[in-house]
């Protein structure tokens, strides 16, 4: 596991718009969605919420790695790269569910990307 850098931190605190999430199904063909409903719960995990995955979903179940891509205000892009648990009961999806997520939003599963790695651009941070 990686935890983010201090760069990657403020980063993220200033990201602008949504966040891209990739995952790659069982014959490596790549799927990317915007996400909005995303939280760092820890310096080396990020929260997605599963609102209306349905590829995406399929892909995790199948024991897909993910990536995250966000930029900042300043246009600076990050990409944090791991692994995935995709949790429907637990901690970390209660706090999902009845804490941060919109209760307007589904919140089907809480999917758990643990960071192994971390880019600014070309450059490996961790």
């Amino acid at each position: 596991m990686a935890k983010l850098t201090e760069e990657a931190i403020k980063a993220w605190d200033d990201r602008e718009g949504p966040v891209i999430f990739t995952t790659v199904d069982k014959d490596g063909v790549p799927n990317s969605i915007y996400v909005t409903c995303v939280k760092k719960i820890a310096d080396d995990k990020i929260v997605v919420a599963d609102n209306k995955f349905h590829k995406t979903r399929e892909n995790i179940i199948s024991g897909t790695k993910a990536s995250l891509l966000y930029i900042t205000a300043k246009k600076k892009a990050y990409q944090l790269k791991g692994s995935i648990d995709y949790l429907t009961e637990g901690q970390v999806y209660d706090d999902m569910k009845e804490g941060w997520l919109d209760k307007k939003m589904p919140g089907k599963g809480a999917t758990l990307v643990h960071i192994e790695e971390i880019y600014s651009g070309a450059e490996k941070l961790a």
